[in-house]
Formats: structure tokens, C-alpha cells, sequence
């Protein structure tokens, strides 16, 4: 259905938190702004704001040294909001899983008013159905 944006992030010791693995702040920072890659790809970066975090869930730790893929996807869509699915693996491990999350943006106008957005999501296959059901729940 909608294209899936992939932002690569190489984990420096900058990133790292005191177990000396990707830090949570890190991750949701970039989290967030491969979501809004995908929000911004159906409007005006100018017009939407992140509203909300759901579920942001580590399976496994990042180390130093490795590059993490942040693959982003609309997947739901309300009246003025968006919702993307994000997911994390590892650039040579695409198949493994290590973090996972939804953001949710919404559509504003120029006084951060929410405004409708017209934009339809209907899910097609049985991953987007999922997705859309995750999303549709998620608190």
C-alpha cells in the first residue's frame, strides 16, 4: 500500500547508554523522525506534529559499532491523524527484529489546529491488515 522509508543510523559511543548499548532516548529520537519521513511523504512536513509514542518495545540490544535500519510505514490513518509503524533491525540482520514502535502525527493547520487530511488507508495484505489493527489499538 504506502512505500516503506529505511533510515540508516550507525550507533556511536555518543549514542550509547551506561550498559554501553543504544540508549532509549536515541532510539525514540530517531524513531520519531524516520516516522515523520513517512508522514511527511503524504503532507506538508510544515503541517503535521507528532503527538504520541505507542508501544516503543526493545527485543534485543544495540551495540557500538552497528547500523540500525529504521523501516517506516503509514498504517493508519483518523480524521486528522496519522499513524506510523516503525521497525528496527540490523542492516546485515533485516530478518531479526530489535525494536519496534507507532507515532502518531497529526494534521494541523497554521494555529496548530487539527484539520482533516483526506487520506485513506485500506490495508490490502494480511501484514497490512495486522499493522492496521495494531495501530488501530494502540494506546
Amino acid at each position: 500500500m504506502f512505500k516503506t522509508f529505511v533510515t540508516n543510523r550507525l550507533v556511536k559511543s555518543e549514542d550509547l547508554n551506561h550498559h554501553g548499548t543504544l540508549y532509549a532516548g536515541r532510539t525514540a529520537e530517531w524513531l520519531v523522525e524516520s516516522a515523520f519521513v513517512a508522514a511527511g511523504s503524504v503532507l506538508p512536513s510544515n503541517s503535521i506534529v507528532c503527538k504520541k509514542i505507542h508501544g516503543l518495545t526493545f527485543l534485543k540490544p544495540v551495540k557500538p559499532g552497528q547500523i540500525v535500519c529504521f523501516n517506516s510505514r503509514l498504517v493508519y490513518g483518523g480524521k486528522s491523524s496519522l499513524r506510523v509503524y516503525v521497525k528496527v533491525n540490523l542492516i546485515h540482520l533485516i530478518e531479526e527484529l530489535y525494536v519496534e514502535g507507532f507515532v502518531t502525527f497529526i494534521h494541523v493547520n497554521d494555529k496548530t489546529e487539527p484539520v482533516p487530511h483526506n487520506i485513506k488507508i485500506t490495508p490490502e495484505t494480511d501484514e497490512e491488515k495486522e499493522l492496521y489493527e495494531r495501530a488501530a489499538n494502540a494506546k
